[in-house]
């Protein structure tokens, strides 16, 4: 038995290996792996553990020989031909609720930078603007009693949901599914997505990445938007059509925008820099101790569980 990891992960996973016995390799540069040397991996591992920056394609399921599992160490998986493993039999996982309570506290934390124009005050001290205290100056909004909404309240939705109410927020969202629980924690109404789009002060995208949710966020949507409204993604940055967003955003169409994610990053448009009232961060939504030592005990641990011919913990297949 043989177990890859296209990076090298917290400690935590390599002591369970250790542990469990288990032979493994990991690809030892911290930038994505090459095609080339991941196709060449793959044949003689029985189990894979990559990561967002990885196309898990059918190119290189055909390349496995023996390969049981899949585990990617995210919560989402767009990065890996799921259809195609089952067809295959590879069993595809991944690691939801580690990460939860980190992309929670990071969203919130995008909301109150854009409400209250942190950004804009740290760059305005910087460039030694601040010359004098002022009534208007770097004026934002508070949070109380505006109307905040969740499109997608899953894990990550319904915790934002309940720290958002403790600022006395109304909280209302969009979802497939009626959340009861975030209901009676927060009193959240579920309404259509015009509804919310149409009211909401802030929206926040928590919506999985896949082929009915790619530019989810069109034209259309966005024009739908409340004006002076806060836009925040903290999922994947291909939910947004950012040609469109570049736009309302010349248009004035928005208050500020909270972007953890971008479309084809790590390449960001630069015309999204341009703007004082949209802050953009490198995709740090799980970065916390916790949470990345969580992701890598959870992603192993499903591998273990498989190749022990045991259920997997977490599986997407």
């Amino acid at each position: 038995m043989k177990v890859f990891l296209t990076r090298e992960l917290p400690e935590i996973a390599f002591r369970l290996l250790k542990k469990n016995k288990i032979p493994f390799d990991c690809y030892e540069k911290d930038s994505p792996i090459p095609r080339k040397r991941l196709l060449k991996e793959v044949q003689s591992c029985d189990g894979l553990v990559c990561l967002l920056t990885e196309q898990i394609d059918k190119e290189v399921f055909d390349k496995m020989k023996r390969c049981k599992v899949v585990a990617n160490y995210a919560v989402g998986f767009n990065n890996i031909d799921v259809e195609y493993a089952k067809q295959k039999g590879i069993i595809v996982t991944n690691t939801p609720d580690v990460l939860t309570e980190s992309t929670a506290d990071l969203t919130m934390a995008l909301v109150l930078a854009c409400a209250r124009r942190l950004t804009e005050g740290q760059k305005f001290l910087k460039a030694k603007k601040y010359k004098t205290w002022k009534p208007g100056l770097l004026l934002g909004t508070e949070l109380k009693d505006k109307t905040l909404g969740i499109i997608g309240a899953g894990r990550i939705g319904t915790a934002v949901s309940i720290r958002a109410k403790a600022f006395g927020t109304n909280i209302i969202y969009h979802s497939l599914q009626r959340n009861t629980y975030l209901e009676k924690k927060t009193g959240a109404k579920k309404v259509t997505l015009n509804f919310l789009l149409k009211h909401a002060d802030i929206i926040s995208i928590h919506l999985p990445l896949n082929k009915e949710t790619y530019h989810y966020f069109d034209s259309k949507k966005l024009q739908l938007v409340k004006q002076d409204s806060i836009l925040i993604n903290t999922s994947r940055g291909e939910l947004i059509d950012e040609k469109y967003l570049i736009k309302y955003l010349e248009d004035g169409k928005f208050s500020s925008v909270g972007l953890d994610v971008f479309e084809n990053e790590p390449d960001i448009n630069p015309e999204l820099l341009k703007f004082t009232n949209v802050l953009i961060l490198p995709h740090m939504g799980s970065a916390t101790n916790e949470a990345r030592s969580g992701m890598a005990e959870l992603a192993v641990r499903n591998v273990i569980n498989v190749l022990k011919n045991k259920p997997p913990l977490t599986p997407v297949t």
